[in-house]
């Protein structure tokens, strides 16, 4: 009976928050406030429970579906108040886009993630859709073909090396990551014939999320379409940030590098925010095991780094940089000695900042 509540608070977590923005955006009154507060405050009262550590085996199939459609649910309700005229206030309207782009974030990205790592071309095609309506297209080749085969080096946009601040990483990884992937993709792609280029459906999907903002909210509907996209991309990089900060995998005297590992990454095993985004916080385990369902991820705090909080919460305070590099950079010094991993990790604080993301190699 406990897992079973446990599986049913699991589908919760990530569900209620959508039928809340749903209300919010049709019926407008207090609606887009509940659904605001019921991913800020929720996190922050429910992480210490057990909701979203027993996600039964069935929820893989059923529940990343469910999500990735309310996504496309959601977004077109919320472009779509926004250009009714007289349906909300000012006041309400920035709630729901605030509250929409913290799903979309968290929720949202969390579940194109799951579904791009599936053997169903049907599910990888809507995790892609998914992130395409967000704008990002392109972080679906540079996940697959370059995080996933780089994490943790200097060659991989998304992995930041200790000392470097998260605005300085995310306005380099954001250029970084669509080259990577388009070099990625050209690479594979070289003497054969393999169709449309996928770099041509991210921007097709992308054009076409703009004029179907345009076509529901006007002008008005472009603009926060791209305020939406913008914090959306910024909630996965931070993710990716937060996840691998610091953590370097050892390099040999033959540029061989070592296989990811559970060391190489951060993970936040707490309970509501766990399942709010369909365990994508439990990453070690995620990075060993990527075609893994979200329920069978597990995390074992004795091999694999545990962050001090939540990802929404390790997220917002890697927003002041000072004070994240107070509270992550001694964690990252003590991990490296309990294990003894000294191998270059270091970005210096006074570093070029320029070049691309292979060139930084030997920081």
């Amino acid at each position: 009976m406990n897992q079973h509540l446990s599986s049913f608070g699991f589908a919760c977590a990530s569900l209620g928050p959508a039928l809340l923005l749903a209300l919010g955006a049709v019926l407008g009154g207090v609606w887009p406030f509940l659904g605001l507060l019921s991913i800020i405050v929720l996190v922050l009262l429910l992480d210490k429970t057990r909701i979203g550590r027993l996600a039964s085996a069935d929820q893989a199939d059923w529940l990343p579906r469910l999500v990735g459609g309310l996504h496309f649910v959601l977004l077109g309700l919320g472009l779509w108040s926004i250009g009714v005229e007289n349906h909300l206030t000012s006041g309400q309207k920035i709630v729901l886009v605030a509250g929409m782009g913290l799903y979309f974030g968290q929720v949202s990205n969390a579940c194109a993630h799951e579904l791009i790592h599936r053997g169903d071309r049907r599910l990888r095609a809507l995790g892609t859709a998914i992130y395409c309506s967000l704008l990002n297209g392109q972080h679906v080749s540079a996940h697959m073909l370059v995080h996933h085969v780089h994490a943790g080096t200097a060659r991989d946009p998304n992995s930041a090396p200790l000392g470097r601040g998260f605005w300085r990483f995310f306005l380099r990884a954001v250029t970084d990551e669509f080259t990577a992937g388009l070099a990625a993709e050209n690479k594979r792609r070289r003497g054969r014939r393999r169709g449309v280029h996928p770099y041509v459906t991210y921007l097709g999907g992308a054009a076409a999320t703009l004029l179907a903002a345009f076509f529901l909210a006007g002008g008005l509907g472009v603009l926060v379409m791209l305020i939406l996209a913008l914090h959306a991309q910024m909630q996965l990089m931070l993710s990716d940030y937060l996840q691998h900060y610091g953590l370097r995998r050892a390099v040999d005297a033959q540029g061989r590098v070592e296989p990811m590992g559970p060391q190489h990454s951060w993970n936040a095993p707490r309970g509501f925010s766990a399942a709010l985004m369909l365990n994508a916080p439990l990453h070690s385990d995620h990075h060993m095991n990527p075609a893994q369902p979200f329920p069978a991820l597990r995390h074992d705090p004795a091999v694999m780094p545990t962050l001090p909080r939540s990802v929404p919460v390790m997220g917002a305070i890697a927003l002041i940089p000072p004070l994240w590099r107070h509270v992550m950079d001694p964690r990252v010094r003590s991990f490296q000695q309990a294990t003894d991993r000294h191998h270059g990790n270091v970005m210096p604080r006074h570093a070029r900042r320029t070049g691309s993301a292979a060139r930084v190699l030997s920081e």
